[in-house]
């Protein structure tokens, strides 16, 4: 099937059909889609736009930029949430003047388009109502206005409404895609400052934790070693209707968005720009940026804490012995974990890996094959599942500046300050050590 067969098919039997429509004045040349769902931004996307558009002008000109405003019913939505998405609507469709400070956004030739996908009539379903549902509906709608004239990767980018980027963002991430060899892939990215002190500690803890997360497991080999942050994501169009698009969830819809994808082929990693998104609190999902600092400046010591280093050492054996040439028989490579870690073999019995294993040995004619599928069983879900088990039973969470010195050592590195074990270092080296991960993560 070719590619624009694929995409046809998805849009015949997986998209979201004709509710919603992109309001735009034109569609001429679009190689590339920008998807920003919006609830209550108004305070947000004009610089969020700005910041897109002091990108150059040869890369606005063959790009689109969807903000989709959306909402639930009026039985769940505030009515100040629902106000403020009518005002940006208003502002897009030019019924009411843009802030007087982001008129280069239209001067420097962004083109902006919107979905109306807050208006009576044209809620999200309730069941169904969030950022999932919002970032499919901009990225299904996108697949019908491309140029597929022109022969070039037509691109989908995923951003937040409050999260800024560099000025060569655009054209880093299109020549990433064409000089590369793979249909998906993550930006680098940097937190915003906050507006507070305890806010700023907060974030750079979460950071911390997130590219600690990240390292450890590409120390452990884990094909799954990357960031699944909804405003660093970037796919082809063909890449995207090959994993049947974007999934609903109101929250982690990145995680499992890229864990579909990453089962399709390399995911790239793009160092040549940087995504900035915001650093504010947020009680809209359960989990999160905005949840995670909300929780943070309740119960600050909890936060101190990072995965045991252990359990990605069990990781790393498991992950080693189960892509080597391991036995067919089940109970063989079972009895192989439990002398890996007695708790892995538990999990993997949780997980009936017997039938699993045996399924996967008679669906691979030879070793490469077994592989493959053993990589998309063991997927991103189940490793994080993994780390959550052992750590639960056996492997308790580390100090996190203990781990991370530990896992600095592993890796033939070196933190840029010294901290004393157990302590809490002041907001300027927790900084200082932010920045070194970030350095190590490019």
């Amino acid at each position: 099937m070719t590619a624009r067969g694929a995409i046809e098919k998805y849009l015949e039997h997986y998209s979201v059909g004709d509710r919603w429509k992109i309001a735009v004045e034109s569609l001429d040349g679009i190689d590339n889609v920008v998807v920003i769902p919006a609830l209550a931004e108004s305070d947000h996307i004009f610089k969020t736009l700005s910041s897109l558009s002091e990108n150059p002008p040869s890369e606005l000109f063959r790009t689109l930029v969807v903000v989709v405003i959306n909402n639930g019913s009026a039985d769940i939505v505030s009515p100040d949430n629902f106000a403020d998405n009518q005002y940006t609507l208003k502002v897009l469709s030019n019924r009411e003047p843009w802030p007087v400070v982001y008129d280069d956004v239209r001067q420097n030739g962004l083109r902006v388009a919107y979905v109306d996908a807050s208006s009576h009539g044209l809620e999200l379903p309730d069941k169904t109502a969030g950022v999932g549902y919002a970032r499919k509906i901009g990225m299904d709608l996108a697949l019908e206005v491309f140029d597929y004239g022109k022969e070039c990767p037509k691109l989908l980018f995923c951003l937040d409404s409050d999260t800024l980027v560099e000025r060569n963002y655009l054209e880093a991430v299109r020549d990433s895609f064409e000089k590369g060899t793979f249909a998906s892939s993550v930006i680098a990215f940097a937190h915003q400052d906050a507006e507070s002190v305890d806010e700023q500690a907060a974030i750079c803890c979460y950071e911390i934790f997130l590219r600690y997360y990240v390292l450890a497991l590409r120390w452990a080999g884990s094909p799954y070693a990357f960031h699944s942050i909804g405003s660093t994501m970037a796919c082809t169009a063909t890449a995207y209707a090959g994993v049947r698009g974007m999934n609903k969830r109101k929250a982690g819809e990145d995680f499992y968005f890229l864990d579909k994808l990453a089962k399709t082929g390399r995911m790239g990693r793009i160092n040549t720009t940087t995504v900035y998104p915001a650093s504010r609190r947020s009680a809209r999902v359960p989990f999160g940026t905005g949840k995670r600092i909300i929780s943070f400046t309740e119960n600050h010591e909890k936060y101190y804490t990072l995965f045991n280093l252990e359990t990605f050492s069990v990781l790393k054996k498991w992950l080693a012995y189960i892509t080597s040439a391991p036995d067919t028989d089940p109970e063989i490579v079972l009895a192989q974990a439990k002398r890996i870690h007695p708790s892995l073999d538990m999990f993997l019995r949780m997980n009936h890996f017997d039938r699993t294993w045996s399924r996967l040995v008679e669906n691979s004619g030879d070793i490469v094959h077994l592989r493959d599928h053993v990589s998309r069983w063991f997927d991103g879900f189940k490793t994080f599942k993994l780390i959550r088990y052992l750590t639960n039973n056996g492997l308790p969470p580390a100090y996190m500046f203990d781990a991370l010195k530990e896992v600095m050592d592993m890796m033939g590195k070196e933190l840029p300050v010294r901290v004393e074990p157990g302590s809490v270092p002041p907001i300027r080296d927790m900084m200082h050590i932010l920045d070194r991960l970030r350095e190590i993560d490019r």
